[in-house]
């Protein structure tokens, strides 16, 4: 699927790392959506989805949390 609305960057953490400490990566991959909400590691589609809707404000953390059982991405 592709959108105008979505646009995706992939960075290799050890070329860059001043952006891998501005985005806090501590393992691979590192998902971040709109610059406030993170994922870390590879995740079902539904979790990736979730991430996205919370960072879109559509839900909240503790939505997103009580989904799945884990604690949801945190904000930076």
């Amino acid at each position: 699927m592709e959108s105008d609305l979505v646009r995706a960057d992939m960075v290799e953490a050890i070329e860059f790392p001043h952006l891998a400490n501005k985005y806090g990566v501590m393992g691979v991959p590192r998902t971040v959506f709109n610059e406030t909400v993170h994922q870390e590691g590879a995740v079902p589609e539904p979790i990736f989805v979730a991430r996205l809707l919370q960072a879109a404000g559509k839900m909240t953390a503790e939505e997103v949390e009580a989904l799945f059982g884990k604690p949801a991405g945190g904000s930076r």
